[in-house]
C-alpha cells in the first residue's frame, strides 16, 4: 500500500512524514518487533517504577505472548510499516467475513503523533466501506489511541475493566 504522505483523514495538512508504505513482516523482522513492542509498554512500566533488570524478562514473556497473534488470527495481514524504507511500525489487519478488525498498531516513538496511525487507519476504514464492513478493534483504557480512535468515528460499543471494543462504520 503507497500513502499520499503530509494527509490526514480530516484533510488537515499534517507534517511531511515522506513516504509510506507496508510490507509483509518477516522471520527477520523479530529484533525490530521485540523492539517496537517494547516502547509500546515503556510508560506502563515507567508507571510501576520497574527497575531495568525486571523489565527484559517481563517484556520478553509478554512479547512471546503477543505473538499469539498469528495463531488468533491466522489469516490476518502482518505488515511492517515503513517510512521511507525504514521499518517504523506494525500493522496487523484482520479480513473476516461479518468484519475488518485491527488486531495491532503501532508506531516507534519517534514516528507517533506526526499523522502517520491516522493516515493508516483511516486507510483500513476506507477499505472496508468500499467492502461494505464495519472496522473493529480493542483498546487499553490507559492508552492515549483510544482519543485517535474517537476522532476518526470510532465508538465504544462494549467495555472490560482493562479494554474499550470499539467500533467504525461507513456512513450512509
Amino acid at each position: 500500500m503507497s500513502i499520499e504522505p503530509g494527509l490526514t483523514p480530516d484533510a488537515r495538512p499534517r507534517r511531511d512524514f515522506g513516504a509510506l508504505s507496508l510490507r509483509p513482516e518477516q522471520p527477520e523482522d523479530q529484533a525490530f518487533l521485540f523492539e517496537l513492542y517494547s516502547t509500546t509498554r515503556q510508560e506502563e512500566l515507567d508507571a510501576w517504577g520497574w527497575p531495568p533488570e525486571l523489565r527484559g524478562p517481563f517484556l520478553k514473556m509478554q512479547f512471546q505472548a503477543s505473538q499469539g497473534y498469528h495463531t488468533a488470527f491466522p489469516t490476518a495481514d502482518f505488515q511492517i510499516v515503513l517510512l521511507n524504507g525504514r521499518s517504523a511500525g506494525r500493522l496487523v489487519v484482520n479480513h473476516a467475513p461479518e468484519d475488518v478488525r485491527i488486531v495491532d498498531i503501532a508506531l516507534l516513538p519517534e514516528h507517533r503523533n506526526a499523522g502517520i496511525g491516522s493516515t493508516l487507519v483511516q486507510r483500513t476504514c476506507d477499505e472496508a466501506a468500499a467492502r461494505r464492513k464495519p472496522v473493529r478493534l480493542c483498546v487499553l483504557k490507559s492508552n492515549r489511541a483510544q482519543r485517535l480512535y474517537a476522532r476518526l468515528g470510532f465508538v465504544t460499543t462494549s467495555q472490560t475493566e482493562l479494554h474499550l471494543e470499539m467500533q467504525w462504520c461507513a456512513s450512509e
